[in-house]
Formats: structure tokens, sequence, C-alpha cells
């Protein structure tokens, strides 16, 4: 069989493994497409003019050699009677030459390796540019493979360079494995942040990017609430051990004012009667939550029980600020007003409304927040006002009950009317039986003497 030499093959499939963190199946892989590539350049080369379809060279195999340190080229060809397309076909009495047992239908590989200098410059040239690009391909394949579970988890990040606005960094899956190349766009930075070349911290892995855009596949953040949620995790064996949970983060990493900054809301709870969950987060001396803080970059964290009673949350939720009543003025509409004194209005509302607006989206809750002052003068408005909503509620409540008795009266109205029409076809079943049973025998006497008149004859 013919063969291209391809000098030291062995060693550059492992230089090419090594370079790229490829495994070498993967680097073989892509050289043999590579090579097929070029094999098609040196075929249109010599068949000008003529159309390809993008099926063409599908019967085309390159099958690569590391003991003869080579390649070559195979193509599965048809058996037919009259040639029409020597790449793909070939004939019988050509075959019978070399297979006696061959018939018309049949497919047989042949090696159609070129001869070493008919693989010209431009062939090799064009193998060269495949094998980078399949080159990478593989290995945005094997990124997608192996950082596909990981999306929603954290990784440690260290700082390689910028581009543009965003932060190069490399991540690793696990310990051993090579470093890969994340992106950290500047949405995702956090402002007290300082990074440096080679600065270390960590990143939560918000997607894989798939297709062959170019740039890293990764994308990761320093602004998710996932971060917080990880970092907890890992600084508070309860809550890896499941005896604290975190019900509920709210974070604004990223405040739409640089004169506010980062601030975070977790809400925490257990099933244990003897822990604290508060407590169990904050660590003795703060020595727990001050880990995070640090690597946070000291970001702002309120940690807070959570509660069933929506009273009782939203209470927690304004924390650090002491509240005196909470009103939950629509239930249905998730509405809440709150009773604070007027020394705790500022700390409750938060510099530019920071900490009443995370405290809205850690419950959930609509929340609007009053002095005692303001709700004695606006009470006689707001307690009709509730009146009003809780009247409505009522009456839409009532009229949904109302409606759902007419449609069961109407269902169980319809089964009785369906149960007494099968009552009343089993009662007509005896008469009908009786009345049938009446008909034969009055054909059994009609006919009986015509019959013995017909035995007669007989």
């Amino acid at each position: 069989m013919s063969l291209v030499s391809l000098p030291g093959l062995p060693a550059m499939i492992s230089e090419i493994s090594k370079r790229n963190n490829l495994p070498t199946t993967a680097v073989e892989e892509a050289l043999r497409e590579a090579l097929l590539k070029g094999y098609e350049r040196f075929r249109r080369s010599q068949l000008m003019g003529h159309q390809f379809p993008e099926e063409y060279f599908n019967n085309f195999e390159v099958e690569l050699d590391t003991e003869e340190e080579g390649f070559r080229v195979l193509s599965t060809k048809r058996i037919v009677e009259e040639v029409e397309n020597s790449d793909q076909q070939i004939s019988l009495k050509e075959v019978l030459e070399v297979a006696e047992e061959a018939q018309l239908g049949d497919e047989v590989v042949l090696d159609v390796t070129p001869e070493q200098k008919d693989f010209g410059r431009m062939a090799a040239i064009q193998t060269k540019q495949v094998l980078l690009q399949k080159l990478r391909d593989q290995q945005r394949k094997i990124i997608q493979e192996e950082f596909q579970d990981l999306e929603g988890t954290v990784l440690n990040a260290r700082a390689l360079r910028f581009e543009r606005q965003s932060i190069i960094v490399a991540v690793q899956s696990s310990f051993g494995q090579p470093e890969v190349e994340a992106e950290l766009p500047k949405r995702e930075q956090l402002p007290n942040d300082n990074y440096r070349a080679n600065s270390t911290f960590r990143v939560y892995l918000k997607r894989v990017r798939e297709g062959s855009q170019r740039g890293p596949q990764l994308v990761v953040s320093r602004a998710a609430a996932g971060l917080v949620v990880d970092l907890f995790s890992v600084e508070v064996p309860e809550i890896e051990e499941e005896v604290v949970r975190i019900v509920a983060v709210a974070r604004e990493a990223k405040p739409p004012s640089p004169s506010v900054g980062p601030r975070t809301k977790i809400a925490v709870d257990t099933l244990e009667r003897d822990v604290d969950p508060v407590g169990a987060c904050i660590g003795a001396r703060g020595s727990r939550i001050h880990a995070v803080v640090n690597e946070l970059r000291g970001e702002k964290i309120d940690v807070i029980r959570w509660s069933p009673d929506p009273a009782t949350y939203i209470a927690q939720a304004l924390s650090p600020a002491r509240v005196d009543q909470v009103y939950l003025i629509h239930a249905e509409e998730r509405h809440a007003l709150v009773i604070v004194a007027e020394d705790q209005l500022s700390l409750a509302i938060g510099k530019e409304g920071q900490n009443v607006r995370l405290a809205a989206r850690l419950t959930g809750w609509k929340i609007d927040i009053k002095d005692p002052e303001t709700y004695a003068r606006d009470k006689e408005a707001i307690e009709q006002s509730i009146l009003e909503r809780a009247a409505a509620s009522a009456q839409a409540r009532a009229e949904r009950e109302a409606a759902e008795q007419e449609a069961q009266a109407k269902l169980e109205a319809e089964m009785a009317a369906l149960e007494a029409e099968e009552a009343e076809e089993l009662e007509e079943t005896p008469e009908a039986i009786a009345e049938v049973e009446e008909e034969v025998e009055e054909w059994d006497q009609d006919q009986g003497p015509e019959l013995g008149e017909e035995e007669e004859l007989s």
C-alpha cells in the first residue's frame, strides 16, 4: 500500500497533545480530518471545473500509520457495470480480476493515496490551516464536556490579562487538571475588586458557551448571588451538613450609584431547636462571616432568620433597623406597610433606598415604610384602604366560592340525571325480554304446522 511520509509523526502528535492540553486520540482525530481536507484540495486541483456536491468526499478516510510515520487515503467505492464517477465507483470487470466472488452493488475499500510529490504545497497549507481549526474545535469540545456539569458552581481563578473591559482569568475544573481561560465581563466584576496580574480570587461559573465563536467559552462572575451562597457553604459546616439551610438571597453587587457600596441580605433557617442559624453563619467573634466579607472585598452582608410568618420575615429583612409594626395591606398582592420610629426611618430605607430594596427582593413583598407621625396622620385613609382592599378580596373570594359551588351543583345534577337514565334502562330490561319471548313463542306456533306438513311430505 502507498504511504505519504510524515517523519516524526509520533513525536509531533505527542508535542501537540502536550501544548494544547489534549489527549492523543483527539489530536489524531483532528490530524485525520485535516489531512482529508488536504486530500480534497489535491483532488479539486486535479479536476478543475468539476462540480463537487457537499457530500462528494464522504466515502474517503485517512489512516494514520505511526509505526511507518505516514498516512494513507482510503476510498469506499461501489461496484457498478459502467463507471460514471471514478472517485466513488469501480467497474465489476476490474474487481473480478482480484475477487471472483464480487457482485454488482457491493462495496470495496481501495487505497487511493497520492504520490508524495503530488501532494503539493497548497494541499499542505490547507492541511495546516484545518489542523489548527480542528485542534481549537477539539479544545472547545473538551472544555464544554469538562465544565458543563460545573455551571452554577464556584471555581478558583487567577487573573491573566485585560481584554477591553473584560478580564481573562485561568480556572481549573479540579485539582491537577490543566488551566482553562474564562472571561469575567465588566458587568460581572465587583467595584471593590483590584484585579492585578496573577491575583487569585473565587468566581461563579455562569455559563459555558456553545458553538465556535472566538474567545473563552467560560463566562464567570463575581457579582452573582450564587457566589455568596457557595462561600457560606464553605465557611459554615452546618450548611454543608444541611443542618442550616439558605432560604433566600438578595444581592446588589453593583449598585446604581457609585456612592452606595455592594450589599447582600441572606435568609437562613433550621429545623434543629438547639441550633442558631444566624449565629452559625456569623461564627465565633464573626470569624465565618468575616472570611466571606474579605473574599468579597468588604461587601456588607446581613444574615437574618427566615420566618414562615410574612410580618415577622419582613421585619427581620429590614435589619439592622428596628421595626415597630408590620401591616399586611393586601396579602394576595403581597403589599405590606411597615411602621418604624423616626430615628430608624433612614436606617430602614437605607442609602438611596438600598436596604428596603433588598428587603423587598428577599421577601418578595412590596414594602412601604412610614414613621408613626405620618401613619397617625394618614391612619384613617390607610385603614380605609385596608378595609376596602379586604372587602374587595372577600367579595372576590365569595364570588369564586359561589362559582365553584354552582359548578359542583351542576356536575352533581348531571351525574344524578345520568344515574336515573341508567336505572330506567335497567327497569325496562325485564319487560323487553318478556316481549321478545312472547314474539318468539308466537313465531314458533305460526311455524309449527308448516314444519309438520313438510315432515309428512318427506
